[in-house]
């Protein structure tokens, strides 16, 4: 069997289209369907929501939103062809479409890859703003905007792109886990993604569900400070490693309750106030 033979007979495989195809598809998908309404709410800037925000200034809708659009395009394209290249890896995977796990098996696969994840995102995180050239050349891309809405998520570099792709399949590789298992985690990881750049913190937000999650306010402040708070879902491993951004997340709790902005709050401080 030659060379053309063997990769048409993967490409003409069912399971190549359920498998990295599908994936890639609901993953956007999910995406989509948190930061397109977000974003929406950011362009139209309605008066009763504006004591949710964040950062109490615009949003630069105008300036990055078909920028953003352009990046999802182009990054999904390239994270296809990765795919695409090495799907002759990922078919000897033990990922399946046969029986499905009992529940509380899924589920402890999904907090695993939660956990696993997060741990992995965060190393390759620092990493990024502690290396000056993935920081110039890579990283900055992303952090080119410091007031997010939720489109914005997914405005990266494509490299950075790919590389949290792929960390976000270690663990339903090491698994082998059934594709329903890997769409549910890749939808809550993308929710996550997008929800941690609507720039709104809203007590009705469904995504405060998940455990220990802290909310866009936690991955608000990296944008805003460039620094600090690099992780993902959970919020341990800055806490421990001395890279959360406490004194601004302090003024910000402080500030609901007494409604002054956070901005107002740090000049108090700075007078003595």
């Amino acid at each position: 069997m030659n060379v053309v033979s063997l990769w048409g007979e993967f490409y003409n495989d069912p399971w190549f289209w359920q498998f990295p195809v599908a994936t890639l598809l609901i993953s956007t998908g999910a995406f989509l369907s948190v930061a397109i309404p977000w974003t929406m709410i950011a362009w139209l800037d309605p008066v009763s929501l504006r004591k949710y925000k964040i950062q109490q200034k615009p949003f630069e809708f105008s300036k990055f939103f078909w920028p953003s659009i352009g990046r999802i395009v182009m990054n999904n394209l390239i994270m296809l062809g990765a795919l695409i290249a090495v799907w002759p890896l990922l078919r000897l995977s033990g990922v399946h479409n046969g029986e499905l796990p009992v529940w509380y098996i899924a589920v402890g696969q999904v907090v695993f890859f939660v956990l696993l994840d997060d741990f992995l995102y965060y190393w390759m995180h620092r990493y990024m703003h502690e290396n000056k050239w993935l920081l110039k050349n890579v990283h900055s891309v992303h952090h080119r905007i410091r007031n997010t809405c939720g489109i914005n998520g997914n405005y990266l570099h494509w490299a950075e792109y790919v590389a949290t792709g792929s960390l976000a399949l270690i663990g339903p590789l090491i698994f082998g886990v059934h594709i329903y298992v890997l769409w549910l985690w890749v939808v809550i990881r993308q929710i996550e993604g997008a929800d941690g750049h609507i720039g709104y913190d809203v007590p009705w937000n469904p995504a405060r569900l998940f455990p220990i999650y802290q909310g866009p306010v936690y991955h608000d402040f990296h944008h805003a400070k460039y620094q600090g708070n690099y992780a993902g879902f959970l919020p341990y491993l800055d806490k421990y490693l001395g890279n959360t951004h406490i004194a601004a997340y302090a003024r910000y709790v402080i500030s609901r309750k007494s409604g002054l902005f956070p901005q107002q709050i740090e000049e108090q401080e700075k007078r003595g106030g």
